[in-house]
């Protein structure tokens, strides 16, 4: 009887070890089979951004075509958070990390009005903007993100266009000025009645004849009066940075120059390295009438106005590009591949190298189908890299879809889709403000996989970015329409990123340089490379700060005049080439005198 009891004891303790093992064994291998399904479920943080900035533009209420606008932002940091203050806006935006926008609207604030300014003044932040009529309001708060704020000064008796409040050393100044003919102005107001208590002092004007930059056109080849305005001002080591925009927020050269002070009242002197902040080409271009601020790291970034001006010449949108103070002291922008993704930095850095992702541009001139098309708005408008330009599908309804062929199989790292909104009737902001569609991909056209799926999302994103949660290999693209607020299904391009194996560039190309008689001007020359996609020339006014990038696109592509020179600088350049496999940058420096 005990021999039987100890071996049904050793039976029920073997079992039990069996079943122990057996269940900590499945357990093991169901976990090791389910990351994929974890990875679907959970969704990692953004990291990167795409200019244009994709957040939710209004559209405009005037009597002219439908369509979205935003321009002359105005960022300031508020306990260590980000306000986006924009024209035309119906509202402005909160952010916590550069990546991820809220919109907020008000009862109170004039959001009809253009290129409002804001300012931090201790722990209260201030709201102004243009009015051509006096009196002007200015108004405050110290909850900006619950859209509530009040009068802070109901009679400011200067009529203005372009205000820019800047708060140094317990003094409170206001710049502004928008004109083609009339200069910038400043004047100190009193920071307890935000009254002026100095007359307006002008401060600077055009000189085009000298001043490539502040000419009027896409390509500053027209010689009329450009409008300068828009001012900002940054304080560095005691030095005043002022910047103001030109030649006109219509065109693709667009951009912001800078004078230098050690005065916030001036007199004020150019700076060596003009223009600021300048992007004259790409998907986007345009970089003027911006705001440079201070991140919660120290690192400096400056938002601009980027120009479409297609339905309207004052449809336009946002970009935010890095800003630096180099070992000199000289400040500025980085524009280079200004509208390809790049990285949102958690700590300081210190050059535009530490933002890259090293994604290439896949979809430039790539073979598109369409499951319908308008005539003017055929589909290889969907892939040539140009905002102004779009495909439109014949309606709106669900599936309607556009397939992309990559040529080769790539790893894909960012999707960004740019709706172009034909035809529509929407003016100002309604809860149908959103777009759905299903994006699939395959290496054969056969099976396909789901890649990124928002038929169910209800946020406004005109140029929806998405960072991949992982990189796919794929070859082929499939965005298929579900939902349009109005209109037809249409994109101004379906942009793709990542890297493809081509054949490499095995260098850049030599570059000859000749300065016309007009000083301003420069025409370039290269050898043509069949393999490139594109070329990046960068140039400047010292051969070790060749700050400005002029990208062109195309294979064929062999020369380019650039017309924004100081024709009192020597220039240096260099020239880069780039395809799906990367950035090939020339080492060779040219001078012209």
């Amino acid at each position: 009887m005990k021999f039987q009891l100890q071996k049904q004891f050793l039976l029920a303790k073997h079992s039990l070890f069996l079943i122990t093992t057996l269940s900590l064994f499945f357990f093991i291998y169901s976990c090791k089979n389910k990351p994929q399904k974890a990875k679907e479920l959970i969704k990692k943080a953004q990291t990167t951004v795409c200019n244009p900035f994709d957040i939710s533009y209004s559209f405009a209420f005037d009597d002219g075509p439908s369509r979205r606008e935003a321009a002359d932002p105005s960022i300031v940091m508020y306990k260590d958070e980000y306000y986006l203050f924009a024209s035309k806006s119906l509202g402005y935006w909160h952010s916590e990390d550069l990546i991820t926008w809220n919109f907020i609207t008000s009862d109170i604030l004039p959001f009809e009005h253009y290129a409002p300014t804001a300012v931090v003044i201790d722990s209260t932040l201030y709201f102004m903007a243009s009015n051509n009529k006096a009196p002007i309001t200015i108004y405050k708060t110290n909850k900006p993100k619950s859209g509530q704020w009040e009068v802070a000064n109901d009679s400011f008796p200067v009529a203005m266009t372009d205000p820019f409040l800047f708060f140094d050393n317990e003094r409170l100044f206001c710049y502004y000025g928008c004109s083609n003919e009339k200069p910038l102005y400043v004047m100190e107001l009193d920071t307890k009645s935000l009254n002026p208590i100095t007359e307006p002092k002008p401060i600077l004007n055009s000189k085009k004849e000298n001043y490539g930059w502040e000419r009027w056109g896409d390509y500053n080849d027209q010689d009329l009066n450009p409008w300068i305005e828009g001012a900002w001002v940054n304080k560095h080591h005691n030095k005043y940075y002022l910047q103001y925009a030109g030649p006109g927020t219509r065109f693709k050269s667009y951009n912001d120059g800078l004078y230098l002070s050690t005065s916030p009242l001036g007199p004020f002197k150019l700076a060596k390295h003009n223009p600021v902040s300048y992007k004259p080409e790409g998907f986007v271009a345009g970089a003027g009438h911006g705001s440079t601020f201070k991140d919660k790291y120290g690192n400096y970034w400056h938002a601009g106005t980027m120009v479409l001006t297609l339905k309207h010449k004052f449809e336009r949108r946002i970009g935010i590009f890095p800003a630096f103070f180099d070992s000199d002291n000289t400040f500025y922008t980085y524009t280079g591949f200004g509208d390809f993704p790049y990285k949102i930095p958690q700590k300081k850095i210190n050059s535009p190298e530490a933002l890259s992702t090293n994604w290439m541009l896949l979809s430039y001139h790539k073979n598109v189908s369409v499951s319908s098309y308008l005539p003017k708005y055929e589909k290889e408008k969907a892939a040539d890299e140009e905002i102004r330009t779009y495909w439109s599908a014949q309606t709106g309804e669900k599936n309607e879809w556009l397939m992309m062929d990559l040529d080769t199989v790539s790893t894909i790292n960012a999707i960004q889709v740019n709706f172009a909104e034909h035809k529509t009737t929407l003016y100002g902001r309604s809860p149908e403000m959103y777009h759905q569609y299903l994006i699939e991909y395959s290496t054969d056209k056969k099976k396909w996989t789901t890649l990124i799926d928002k038929t169910k999302t209800k946020i406004d994103a005109p140029h929806d970015y998405t960072q991949l949660n992982s990189p796919v290999e794929a070859r082929y693209i499939k965005i298929t329409n579900h939902y349009v607020p109005d209109g037809t299904f249409a994109l101004a391009d379906l942009r793709v990123f990542g890297h493809a194996e081509v054949d490499k560039i095995l260098k850049a190309p030599k570059l000859t340089v000749n300065r016309l008689f007009d000083k301003c001007i420069v025409k370039l020359n290269w050898e043509e490379n069949k393999k490139a996609v594109g070329y990046n020339i960068r140039y400047g006014s010292d051969p070790k700060k060749l700050y400005h990038n002029y990208q062109v696109l195309g294979d064929s592509s062999t020369s380019l005049t650039i017309r924004t020179l100081n024709k009192f600088e020597n220039y240096f350049f260099s020239i880069d080439a780039f395809n799906e496999s990367g950035i090939f940058k020339g080492t060779t420096i040219y001078k012209t005198e």
